[in-house]
């Protein structure tokens, strides 16, 4: 059985955290911060009663999945890994800097995976010296719910560490699909286009926000409109996607929307900000 460690506690970790856990797997939650590890422990338990509460998951499996998290603030907890899952901002300096350690601190043999909904396989696995080892596994959120995963193959990264991939993301539960090493790959290359020119109906007063996410809902068949799904994503998060979208792939149609900057620059991030195109204060 696979030993998975997940870096970084918040909104994608600790997701990924809840469904290794239910599926049977000793998963180590990772994070800099222990009010983060916390919080993100409490939102498994939350999300485990709930669950029981469906009658999806009884008492018994709730307890053990709980008994299979341990965490730990410092990243040399990654040694006895066989699978670490990288979880951390969408920040290219950042997933860098976390991959040069994994190289240096995880044991040989284990996979290197990164939960990066846009950013480069390729060149993170350039910051190690076993980039065979490095993988995309992209999970959707909310992470217990919903059924994708993302797998994306770097230019080295071998079949061996592929196949062991998508067993681990069955094994959880998920729907594994391969794709390739393409800025936003194939979700957030056709999702975040929309997201954006969403946000430029409301600059250029095409529509209202609700006007705009109903049309969405009501003529396409969404389950929830492109701006009440930017919130929930973070629009950092769609921003940042859209800055490596525009810059890897060097297409006008991909420059972020003005406005989208605006809410960012003031602080209006989402539902995890309390505003965002909505407000969320009550």
């Amino acid at each position: 059985m696979e030993r998975i460690a997940v870096i970084g506690a918040g909104q994608m970790g600790n997701g990924i955290v809840h469904v290794a856990a239910t599926s049977g797997f000793a998963v180590q939650m990772i994070d800099v911060s222990d009010a983060a590890l916390q919080k993100g422990r409490a939102t498994i338990e939350k999300n485990l009663e709930r669950q029981v509460k469906k009658g999806t998951l009884d008492a018994a499996a709730r307890d053990a999945a709980l008994g299979r998290i341990s965490v730990a603030t410092a990243l040399d907890a990654v040694a006895d890994a066989t699978v670490a899952i990288e979880a951390a901002t969408e920040n290219v300096e950042l997933k860098h800097r976390i991959f040069a350690d994994l190289d240096r601190l995880a044991p040989a043999g284990a996979i290197l995976a990164s939960n990066t909904s846009s950013i480069s396989i390729t060149e993170i696995a350039g910051r190690t010296k076993r980039p065979e080892a490095v993988i995309g596994m992209h999970f959707m959120n909310p992470v217990p719910l919903m059924q994708l995963v993302e797998v994306i193959r770097g230019l080295a990264t071998s079949d061996e560490v592929t196949a062991r991939t998508v067993a681990i993301a069955t094994a959880m539960g998920k729907t594994p699909i391969e794709v390739n090493d393409f800025p936003g790959f194939v979700a957030n290359r056709i999702l975040m286009p929309m997201i954006n020119e969403a946000f430029y109906c409301v600059m250029e007063g095409v529509g209202t926000p609700e006007s705009i996410d109903t049309v969405m809902k009501l003529g396409m068949n969404h389950p929830m409109g492109p701006l009440t799904l930017a919130d929930f994503i973070g629009l950092d998060t769609c921003l940042a996607i859209l800055e490596v979208l525009h810059a890897g792939l060097g297409d006008p149609k991909y420059r972020p929307c003005p406005l989208l900057r605006k809410y960012v620059a003031q602080g209006w991030l989402g539902k995890k900000s309390g505003r965002g195109v909505y407000s969320y204060s009550a």
